[in-house]
């Protein structure tokens, strides 16, 4: 099911033939370093990947979505999207690629249109997005469309992250 279109890229419901990619987006170490996140068990990336396919819209209970990350008419899981809360309970976006799609602007084509998706669909006030200081790639997209707030110490993750926000009324300058 489609969830929404870049000029490149379709944004779908996960499907259980996208199980060996989310497998790789999740435990591959040149993915996972950067974020840095801690190895997880393949039943743990499993169980994730359950609930992934099977809760693919936000609503008031579910406030967690992963959609997977297609090139235009393909149907090979090239990244994943999500949208979640952050620790302030506020809405935060997310997105990894598989290497072989890295530096080829889909980060920044897919940052623009999620943006676009959750101010103008799902009609938030506000978004964020946390990323490790060190993670060059995500915070120079992040930098294009959000503005940082502060930085700290994420404990679970051993890193400074910083966070970055964009409220609804900013939007009015992407050209989308």
């Amino acid at each position: 099911m489609l969830v929404f279109k870049t000029q490149r890229l379709s944004i779908r419901v996960l499907e259980e033939k996208d199980q060996k990619f989310f497998i790789e987006l999740l435990s591959a170490p040149e993915i996972i370093k950067p974020v840095p996140q801690k190895e997880w068990s393949l039943s743990k990336i499993l169980e994730h990947f359950k609930l992934a396919i099977n809760a693919p819209k936000i609503t008031p209970v579910n406030d967690k979505v992963i959609w997977g990350v297609y090139e235009l008419d393909k149907d090979e899981l090239i990244g994943l999207c999500a949208i979640l809360k952050n620790d302030e309970q506020q809405r935060e976006i997310g997105y990894r690629f598989r290497k072989k799609y890295w530096r080829k602007g889909y980060g920044t084509e897919l940052t623009q249109h999620l943006i676009d998706y959750c101010f103008n669909t799902l009609n938030f006030q506000l978004i964020t997005a946390d990323v490790n200081i060190t993670n060059t790639g995500s915070v120079k997209i992040l930098e294009k469309f959000l503005k940082p707030m502060k930085e700290f110490y994420n404990k679970n993750d051993n890193c400074i992250d910083r966070r970055y926000i964009l409220e609804n009324k900013n939007t009015n300058s992407f050209n989308i």
